[in-house]
């Protein structure tokens, strides 16, 4: 009889050891924690492998020793402790509602393609090579366009502008389509021949610009498979927009 207990004893010994990675202070880490993490770790681009195992395996003692501490000194009841364990627990819930959103009502291949022919014919068919001066008052725009009319370089008069991102690169603006800027300021490049300015300057919300048209070609719109998963990311986010949204509108909310 001895042995028979011994031997049930053994197995219900090896039974526990199986479910459970560690025993700390009699309370046991299960398994199913351990594979949790090596689970997460994977979706982050991890191999399983024993070197992992043990890492997480040593992680979840040192945890569980700590959390064991921390509830011997009555921590979890502190209000403070309670409150953030509470943000923390509606963040995670939060962000696993919005995960479950978008894989019940995935972006498709469709809807990305329709969005960048949107976005392709809202480019237009031509882009401008433009530089600008910036100044607060139209006088002063008058006097740089009568010093340019004079000879002066728009480069060196650039570094007058307002406008800290061209300033020191002589005005230039880079290549945009119209709808890059404001109605003012397109309307007025667009009609400029190359390598003119604006005789008579434009004003926009920003203040007073003097114009010159560099260059004009064909709009380089890059290819579908290169901008794909920036218009997937970007859709994810206005379909999770609209879902909060949504929620909010319908809540009744005294």
């Amino acid at each position: 009889m001895r042995i028979v207990a011994f031997s049930l004893a053994a197995l219900v010994s090896g039974a526990v050891l199986a479910q459970n990675i560690a025993v700390v202070n009699n309370r046991p880490i299960p398994k199913a924690r351990e594979d949790a993490w090596v689970k997460q770790l994977q979706q982050q681009g991890q191999q399983d492998t024993p070197e992992l195992r043990k890492m997480i395996k040593e992680e979840l003692i040192r945890r569980e020793v700590f959390l064991q501490e921390a509830q011997k000194r009555g921590l979890a009841e502190k209000p403070e402790v309670k409150f953030q364990l509470d943000v923390q627990r509606q963040n995670t819930l939060i962000q696993a509602l919005m995960r479950d959103e978008l894989q019940k009502n995935p972006i498709t291949d469709a809807q990305i393609q329709a969005e960048y022919e949107k976005q392709k014919q809202a480019a237009g068919s031509k882009e401008y090579r433009a530089r600008h001066i910036l100044v607060e008052k139209e006088d002063e725009a008058k006097a740089i366009v009568a010093e340019l009319k004079k000879g002066a370089k728009f480069e060196e008069l650039a570094k007058k502008s307002k406008d800290p991102g061209s300033a020191n690169n002589g005005g230039d603006l880079d290549w945009a389509g119209p709808d890059a800027y404001v109605k003012p300021f397109s309307e007025a490049m667009v009609k400029l021949e190359k390598g003119k300015f604006t005789e008579t300057p434009v004003q926009t919300q920003f203040g007073w610009h003097v114009i010159r048209l560099d260059d004009v070609r064909d709009t380089q719109f890059p290819p579908l498979a290169q901008v794909q998963g920036q218009i997937r990311e970007a859709l994810q986010q206005q379909r999770v927009q609209a879902f909060v949204e949504g929620l909010r509108k319908n809540a009744k909310v005294q």
